[in-house]
């Protein structure tokens, strides 16, 4: 099986596997890798270790070297020139007119590139805005659209938790999320509730998803009628968490709840 490293290019990034060669590497060391784009940097995030091919999108390039002193500077030095190269590109696109919201600027590790992050509602004719930017950097020009959860997941903030984005601290991918999760887990379907400041579904509710999947296997559905220490009764909901039931008795419809233990299902 080969043996690969994980490293990282941005914060909370998606991990992409590497041939460390005859490198000793160490998990939080800076290197210089090969990529589709040229060399870049990028942190290690994973040890060495061996991966199924399965595991591996080909062809598996190889590490470089470790970053170095003057590397590092290079880094700070290309931070300095996307925060001027955000700054001309803001004022090309309202020369231009464009209906366009510039999120972020990078520079390739070897100035090969820049690249231009951007949303828009919709499609964006940007071919004079990137004949100007060429004209001004000397270099090639991407401009890239992104939606508005890769926007979160650039800019950061903070959830209605309290804490920072999930997306922008530590989830490299995004998973498919759906309104369903947010039933399963009794949760107000409101939604200004459930969602991020992204506006889509927040993240987390993927987290207990699955768990509460399996428990609910365990209740009997709403509306089903069951046997309870006070009488026959329908299912009006459950709490999942404390494994309990709430029961409106047949006898004289009052509710009341009941521990899962004590209600079975009514047989026929």
């Amino acid at each position: 099986m080969p043996k690969v490293v994980g490293v990282r290019f941005r914060r909370a990034g998606k991990i992409y596997y590497f041939d460390p060669g005859n490198l000793e590497l160490n998990v939080g060391q800076g290197a210089i890798v090969e990529t589709s784009r040229g060399l870049e940097f990028g942190e290690i995030v994973q040890e060495s270790r061996e991966v199924g091919e399965d595991e591996i999108v080909p062809p598996l390039r190889i590490i470089r070297r470790i970053a170095t002193e003057s590397d590092y500077k290079q880094i700070e030095e290309n931070k300095q020139r996307e925060t001027e190269a955000l700054k001309i590109c803001l004022e090309k696109v309202e020369k231009h007119r464009l209906e366009m919201k510039l999120v972020d600027v990078e520079y390739t590790f070897d100035h090969n590139k820049i690249i231009f992050y951007f949303t828009s509602e919709g499609r964006v004719d940007f071919r004079e805005l990137v004949r100007d930017l060429a004209s001004v950097f000397r270099t090639r020009i991407e401009l890239r659209q992104i939606g508005v959860r890769d926007e979160a997941k650039i800019i950061g903030g903070m959830g209605p938790c309290g804490r920072g984005l999930c997306c922008a601290t530590f989830l490299g991918e995004f998973g498919p999320i759906s309104i369903r999760m947010a039933k399963e887990q009794n949760l107000s379907l409101n939604p200004t509730k459930i969602s991020g400041i992204c506006g889509r579904l927040m993240c987390c509710l993927r987290y207990e998803a699955e768990q509460y999947g399996c428990i609910r296997g365990d209740f009997p559905s709403p509306g089903e009628i069951v046997v309870t220490p006070h009488g026959d009764g329908k299912v009006v909901s459950a709490n999942l968490l404390r494994k309990t039931l709430r029961v409106e008795l047949l006898e004289n419809s009052r509710q009341e709840d009941f521990p899962l233990e004590e209600v079975d299902k009514k047989t026929q």
